[in-house]
C-alpha cells in the first residue's frame, strides 16, 4: 500500500523538490501552500494533490489535513517545511518583524503538529519531519532572529520526541546547510529600520560573505533525499544533517570549544571587515 506524505511550503525550493522526489518514488503526496491556484508544475505529477494551507491559520490546517486524509485514505508522514528568513542587524528589526518570523517558523510548525497529533495517536503511528537548519545548532552574524526560530524548533522537537514515543510517533529534524534555492531572492526579509548607520559596514561585509556560501551550494534535491531517508527510517533517530557542509560544521561545533568554533565563524563571515 502506498504511503502518503503531507508537505507544507511546497510552492518552491526545498518543499517543491521534496514533492517531486517523493512522487518519483511512488508515494502519494499532499502538497500544501498558501496559494495552490498559482501552481501549475506540480499538478502534472501522478499521485500529487494540492491543498491550501497557511501555517498561521488553524482552520486552513484542519481543512488541508481533512482533505488529504479523505483523498488518500490517510497520512503517514508530515513535513514541516514552510518558513522564511528574517535577517539583518537585530537592532534594525521591528517587534512586528520578529513576531511574524516566530509566528511562521515556530508557532506555524507547532500549529501543524498540534492538529495532526490526535490522528497519529489514534492510529498509533506517524512521522513528523521538521526542516530546521544547521542554523538550529550553530549561529552566524546577522541571522540572530532566524537562528532563534530554528534553535526553538530543535529544542522543542528534542523534548517532544519523549512524549510521542509511547504512541509510536517519530520526530525527526532535517538540518540543511546552505542550499541553492530562491531563499536569498524570495524567502528572505531584511531588517531595514533607519538610524543605525554604525552597523552598515559590518552588515554589508557579513551579508556578502554569507551569500557567497550559496554560490556553489547543492540544490534542494539534496534535502529532499535526506527527507526521504528520514521518512523511511523506522528508528527513533532525531537529527539528519543534509549536506557535506552541514555535517562538517555541526561536527566541528561538537568537537571544538565554543570560543574556538566562534573564532572560525568570525574568520569566514567577517572576512574583509576592519
Amino acid at each position: 500500500m502506498k504511503k502518503t506524505i503531507l508537505i507544507t511550503g511546497a510552492s518552491s525550493g526545498i518543499g517543491k523538490a521534496t514533492v517531486q522526489y517523493f512522487a518519483q518514488q511512488g508515494w502519494n503526496v499532499a502538497a500544501t501552500m498558501r496559494s495552490p491556484q498559482k501552481e501549475t508544475e506540480l499538478t502534472k505529477l501522478p499521485n500529487v494533490r494540492l491543498y491550501a494551507l497557511d501555517v498561521t491559520n488553524t482552520a486552513s490546517i484542519q481543512q488541508a489535513l481533512k482533505g488529504a486524509i479523505a483523498d488518500f485514505g490517510g497520512i503517514d508522514v508530515i513535513v514541516n517545511n514552510a518558513g522564511y528568513g528574517a535577517v539583518g542587524i537585530f537592532e534594525k528589526s521591528t517587534p512586528e518583524q520578529v513576531q511574524k518570523q516566530f509566528d511562521t517558523n515556530v508557532f506555524g510548525v507547532m500549529n501543524v503538529v498540534r492538529e495532526i497529533l490526535p490522528y497519529f495517536r489514534k492510529k498509533r503511528a506517524g512521522t513528523i519531519i521538521n526542516v530546521t537548519s544547521m542554523g538550529g545548532r550553530i549561529t552566524f552574524p546577522i541571522y540572530s532572529v532566524y537562528h532563534g526560530t530554528k534553535w526553538a524548533i530543535e529544542g522543542w522537537a528534542e523534548a517532544l520526541q519523549y512524549e510521542l514515543r509511547p504512541f509510536n510517533i517519530r520526530v525527526k529534524n532535517v538540518e540543511p546547510g546552505a542550499i541553492k534555492t530562491e531563499f536569498l531572492e524570495t524567502s528572505m526579509v531584511l531588517f531595514d529600520q533607519k538610524g543605525f548607520d554604525e552597523y552598515d559596514t559590518y552588515e554589508k561585509v557579513t551579508f556578502k560573505n554569507g551569500a557567497d556560501a550559496y554560490v556553489n551550494a547543492p540544490g534542494p534535491e539534496t534535502v529532499a533525499k535526506t527527507i526521504f531517508k528520514a521518512a523511511n527510517d523506522s528508528s527513533y533517530k532525531l537529527r539528519y544533517p543534509s549536506s557535506n557542509q552541514s555535517s562538517m560544521l555541526l561536527f566541528l561545533r561538537w568537537l571544538l570549544p565554543t570560543s574556538a568554533f566562534n573564532g572560525i565563524v568570525r574568520v569566514i563571515v567577517e572576512k574583509g571587515f576592519k
